[in-house]
């Protein structure tokens, strides 16, 4: 089961990693950014090496992953690249390769028929579907040795990267 976090506590952590990146020791900051770095790294890796075990290239599962989980479960080749931060040309390639196993199709939908859209097939879906059930596995066992400070750690750096706090649910005041 997973633990839950007190808001308010990594509210107020959050606000310390503010305070601490506009003071000279910045020290409480970079530990938080250390330590996300750290649970990041080490769950990207799992996913990495559960994908290669799955004879997929991680960056390739990486594009389906950003494909079916898209709004519409579609996308251009160009909304590919951007969401990998890749070129438009080595996406083309990986799509190629998606398309190629089986995981993928290319069709011309919308308005403009001119725009090619990616699509995951149904063999595609239960790949990235036997890739998370064998992440969430590792995913358990590594969180269970983390330590209830890290996980607010990281959390509160994760909330100041993408610039939101967190409000009580009782007001519209932040916490």
């Amino acid at each position: 089961m997973p633990d839950t976090i007190d808001a308010h506590r990594l509210e107020k952590r959050r606000q310390a990693n503010i305070r601490s990146r506009s003071r000279k020791d910045k020290h409480v900051y970079f530990q938080g950014v250390a330590n996300a770095r750290y649970l990041l790294r080490k769950v990207f890796r799992m996913v990495e090496e559960r994908a290669k075990r799955a004879h997929i290239d991680p960056l390739a599962h990486q594009a389906l992953i950003q494909i079916y989980g898209s709004m519409g479960k579609s996308l251009r080749v160009k909304d590919v690249a951007d969401r990998l931060d890749i070129s438009q040309a080595f996406a083309s390639s990986l799509v190629r390769v998606l398309v190629d196993n089986g995981y993928a199709i290319r069709s011309r939908e919308g308005e403009d028929k001119r725009e090619t859209r990616v699509t995951v097939t149904e063999t595609g879906i239960a790949l990235l579907v036997g890739i998370d059930a064998a992440v969430q596995a590792d995913v358990d066992a590594f969180t269970e040795g983390l330590s209830e400070e890290d996980k607010e750690q990281a959390l509160s750096i994760l909330l100041f990267y993408v610039g939101t706090s967190i409000e009580s649910s009782t007001s519209d005041a932040p916490l």
